[in-house]
């Protein structure tokens, strides 16, 4: 990183390639004050800015100092610039607390590509588009041009758009060999659509903004997921088999758990979402926000679980960070002071769907450590339980809300998810189960990678649609592992089914397919389990998801090995193909093809009615798992029929003796 300075104007470079530059005639800053406008219903927000005010701000006095370099921008915002090696960072003092918008423009060209901005569902290479960063529901339909789309904008204000995400971060890999962090939390928007410049928008002045370089890509992810926190590895139970989602009760989710073992599929864990009881609303089946065991529907739950552990099968549960204002948590939570309040003292409730719900404050020291011991620790992992889906973490509320630290809830909303992450990393070293428990998430934001056991891509329709379906779990984890957080996997088959939109046989085992070649496989029956396909319903689908299941098992040493330096160097599990090839241009266009680790590459089927595929292959020789038939370089077309899924592994691979075994056991 070098700083070339003339007088009050300088250029900050990275080999070659210009990142900042400030001159009279090329701003750099701009300042100003906006009035926003946001709406949230359930969970959904609709924000507009009207901006009042917006002007360049100009190097008045720039001087050299023990600190850095020290910017006078007009007596309205100091700016202090460090370089330490390959690292630039940019301090703000604001001076004018009337400016509320800040805008910073980065240097760009037409051959630059960026990738990141957390987890990105519909695109990921960010160039061309802008992508506004505030953590909400994704929508049910990202796509205004579909139907499902539309008709959940007109009757549940939900219908989403490409940049909606659980988990946005403000910062950006860059093709230049840099990532750039703005530290803020405030609402932001990324624009990546100038030939020559990135602007990006925060709705405050940020208190920093770093910069970081490196020679490679692999190198500078290990410097970006040393700076956020890295992962830790996966407990090695997770290896045995799949986790099954099912619910129902006692007597309904046991017997499928047999039902399943007896059709050969190995099981790792039984997750029941329903262990704290159930909840029936028009979007379907919810459960009841109070997290205990249901005594009537999962009567003796801990002995259960004892015996499920000498099976050595785990069972997983769900909690999130809201309590519904009729169950007996909240009773005691309200008698603890732990909810936010409104202005005037009075319960501030949330809409989730036809219930309410208080809002855990944990930005009040008492209220974070009573949800931590009395609902993680003691209904949770005292009772036996080895993981949950640690849902939501999105639904702050910007208005009339009151929290502990005095903190804006517009600036807080974007840090509650890395809150809530924390609270369930800190239950688990605090008593010794981090390693061994496993929890997943679908909210985050800068700085959960540490606290985020295992990252899940949401809430996916059931269906083979681009913006909603299968194929965003791609694009997700590609541009989740450019943000940092290299451990990604989905519900198997989606969740989401509204408006006659019902899962097939098909889509799960395409979804089962590429769920073999990810860190962790797991299904769910959806919010709506009776309409839609479920694997448990039909032989020979079973037969095929053991088949993959023996597949992902089989593959254990190998995906060790990729989790162990996740959590070591940063690295993800799953790749884009240029960290491996960075010479090879089609490459950095790629988003629906990834490497697991550096000798494997997965190209799912992501549309119905496959019987071959197109499959890109960067340089060296490849071997088809399915069939042992070499490839080179290029595109190929290539069988792809339900159940093989086109992967391939490098030919002279340390594993390719492990990959055989597969093919000698699984291919055709």
């Amino acid at each position: 990183m070098k700083l070339i300075r003339n007088g009050n104007e300088f250029i900050l470079k990275y080999g070659g390639e210009t990142i900042l530059e400030y001159s009279k005639d090329r701003p750099m800053i701009y300042a100003g004050r906006g009035k926003e406008d946001v709406d949230m219903y359930r969970g959904n927000y609709k924000i507009e800015d009207y901006v009042t005010t917006r002007r360049p701000l100009s190097v008045t006095d720039a001087r050299e100092t023990q600190e850095g370099l020290i910017l006078n921008l007009e007596d309205e915002i100091i700016l202090t610039l460090k370089l330490s090696g390959d690292c630039a960072e940019l301090f703000f003092e604001p001076k004018n607390p009337d400016i509320n918008r800040f805008w910073l423009r980065v240097n760009a060209d037409d051959n630059e590509k960026c990738y990141g901005c957390g987890e990105q569902m519909s695109y990921f290479n960010l160039r061309g588009r802008h992508f506004p960063l505030w953590t909400s529901e994704p929508g049910v339909g990202r796509d205004k041009t579909t139907y499902v789309t539309w008709r959940s904008d007109v009757e549940n204000k939900a219908g989403g758009d490409y940049y909606n995400t659980n988990y946005p971060q403000p910062t950006f890999v860059s093709t230049k060999h840099y990532y750039l962090h703005v530290n803020s939390t405030a609402y932001a928007d990324f624009d990546f659509r100038n030939p020559d410049f990135h602007e990006l928008q925060v709705w405050e002045v940020p208190a920093s903004v770093r910069i970081e370089a490196a020679p490679d890509f692999i190198g500078l992810l290990e410097k970006e997921s040393a700076f956020f926190g890295r992962q830790p590895e996966l407990p090695e139970w997770v290896y045995n088999g799949l986790i099954i989602g099912v619910q129902g009760g006692d007597e309904r989710s046991f017997s499928l758990l047999e039902k399943t073992i007896s059709h050969g599929i190995k099981v790792s864990g039984l997750w029941c979402q329903d262990w704290c009881g159930k909840r029936v609303t028009s979007f379907g089946k919810r459960l009841q926000w109070d997290w205990q065991y249901h005594r009537e529907m999962y009567p003796e739950l801990p002995k259960r679980i004892e015996k499920l552990h000498e099976r050595g099968i785990k069972f997983l549960g769900y909690i999130n960070p809201y309590l519904v204002n009729d169950g007996e948590l909240y009773r005691r939570g309200k008698e603890k002071g732990v909810f936010a309040t409104k202005a005037d003292g009075s319960d501030y409730l949330v809409d989730f769907g036809e219930f309410y719900c208080g809002v855990v404050d944990f930005t009040n020291p008492a209220a974070y450590e009573w949800f931590k011991d009395e609902v993680v620790k003691k209904h949770s992992l005292d009772i036996g339980i080895d993981g949950w889906m640690a849902d939501f973490g999105e639904y702050l509320p910007t208005d009339d809300l009151v929290l502990y630290n005095g903190e804006s809830p517009m600036k807080e909303h974007n840090r509650w998810p890395v809150l809530w992450a924390k609270c369930n990393y800190d239950a688990l070293k605090e008593t010794g189960r981090l390693g061994d428990v496993l929890y997943f998430m679908r909210a985050g934001g800068a700085g959960s990678q540490k606290y985020c056991t295992l990252l899940w891509a949401g809430d996916q329709s059931v269906d083979f649609s681009i913006h909603d379906g299968l194929a965003t779990v791609i694009c997700a984890a590609l541009s989740a592992g450019m943000s940092g957080c290299g451990l990604s996997h989905s519900d198997i088959g989606g969740y989401t089914s509204l408006f006659g939109n019902t899962r097939t046989k098909e889509l799960f085992l395409r979804w089962a397919e590429m769920a073999a070649f990810t860190p962790v496989m797991r299904t769910h029956e959806g919010n709506r389990p009776d309409e839609n396909f479920q694997y448990y319903d039909d032989t020979d689908c079973m037969e095929r998801l053991a088949r993959m299941v023996d597949v992902y098992t089989m593959l254990a040493p190998y995906m060790k090995k990729l989790v162990a330096e996740n959590a070591e160097r940063g690295i993800p599990v799953q790749r884009p193909l240029f960290l491996h090839y960075e010479n090879d241009e089609k490459s950095y266009d790629i988003r629906y093809e990834y490497m697991l680790g550096p000798d494997m590459l997965v190209a799912p089927v992501y549309l119905a009615g496959q019987i071959q595929w197109e499959v890109y292959l960067p340089e060296g020789s490849w071997i088809h798992l399915w069939t042992g038939e070499e490839y080179e370089k290029g595109s190929h077309t290539v069988p792809a029929g339900l159940g093989d899924t086109p992967v391939f592994y490098k030919k002279d691979s340390q594993y390719a003796p492990l990959f055989a075994d597969i093919r000698r056991k699984h291919g055709k």
